[in-house]
């Protein structure tokens, strides 16, 4: 028989850090069930009210561009360096499998049997709203959990990397030495939002074309105007096999957390993100309470009709719609 926690208990377990408490806590908050909701509230509440503060960083990059080897690499070095992490990883692919995560996984091996790091995937029930809620919250958890540093992995290039963005301190965009083409199919809004870009696999027979990528992508980003975080991006050349420029990384790294800090930058993103996910978990409320009203749904189809048929347009159906919604 199942043992049923309470509120309590989860708070208590995630700051004495207590792993299988935690891994317990974000089924809790992945789960759609009405009594795990009003228990996840609470142990959330919770959370925000410690003041730990860790490393929030985001990995992003096209499939194929070595994220999880670097991940394994890099986080090995800040293991070494006795410091905690944790791994999340977006997946997309079927909320059932977890395909992609068990991938993940055997690409990590020096990470997933270390007691200083948690690995897991964070579900997106098919849906990116889901991916911005049940990962931010997972955040939160692991932030009160007392981890030093907390990364989260995208799939590919994409819509959920603007949710992670609103979500992390800093945005890493994994690139390979070949990726003169690749640029042209990157969003420039992916480029933008970019804080240090590395040329993975810069290597053996890849190092004259990976130097090239750098400069390639070091001339793009003069074409980008200044971010309000006065930051330049920097661009590196690292190899993830042969472990080779994790260490400037990491100094990087440090320099960018020191200035967020020290110009009050930091926080005041934080704030904004807040408000940010206040806006977005409105609008999902809403739609929620759209989706579930039996009688607005059956007027939808209805209206769905007299678009096909050139009756009414598709603005003033939806005008319509939600004026019917609202008199409820």
């Amino acid at each position: 028989m199942q043992t049923i926690l309470s509120p309590e208990d989860y708070i208590k377990g995630i700051l004495q850090k207590d792993r299988i408490i935690l891994s317990k806590a974000i089924t809790l908050i992945e789960s759609t069930k009405k009594e795990d909701e009003a228990i996840a509230e609470t142990v959330l509440q919770a959370c925000l009210k410690t003041k730990n503060t860790s490393k929030r960083i985001a990995i992003t990059g096209s499939p194929g561009a070595g994220k999880s080897t670097f991940i394994n690499a890099f986080g090995k070095l800040l293991l070494d360096n006795k410091k905690s992490l944790a791994v999340l990883a977006i997946d997309p692919s079927s909320t059932i499998s977890k395909g992609s995560i068990l991938g993940d996984k055997t690409r990590m091996e020096d990470l997933v049997s270390n007691e200083h790091c948690f690995i897991r995937p964070t579900a997106s029930n098919n849906h990116l709203g889901g991916v911005g809620r049940t990962t931010r919250e997972t955040i939160l958890l692991c932030e009160a959990f007392g981890f030093d540093y907390i990364f989260v992995e995208t799939v590919g290039v994409g819509q959920s990397e603007t949710l992670v963005k609103n979500m992390t301190d800093l945005f890493m965009l994994l690139l390979l030495p070949n990726s003169g083409d690749e640029l042209q199919g990157i969003k420039r809004g992916i480029m933008e939002m970019a804080d240090i870009i590395l040329i993975n696999k810069s290597d053996g027979e890849n190092n004259v074309a990976a130097k090239i990528a750098a400069t390639q992508v070091k001339h793009s980003l003069h074409l980008f105007s200044a971010s309000e975080k006065e930051w330049i991006t920097q661009v590196l050349n690292i190899s993830s096999l042969e472990k080779t420029g994790l260490d400037t990384l990491q100094k990087e790294i440090d320099s960018y957390f020191l200035k967020m800090e020290s110009t009050g930058f930091l926080k005041h993103n934080r704030n904004q993100q807040d408000l940010f996910w206040f806006e977005e978990s409105i609008l999902q409320e809403l739609q929620h309470l759209f989706s579930q009203n039996t009688s607005i749904q059956s007027v939808k189809t209805s209206l769905k009709e007299k678009i096909k048929n050139n009756e009414i347009t598709a603005v003033n159906a939806a005008k319509f719609l939600v004026q019917k919604f609202m008199e409820k």
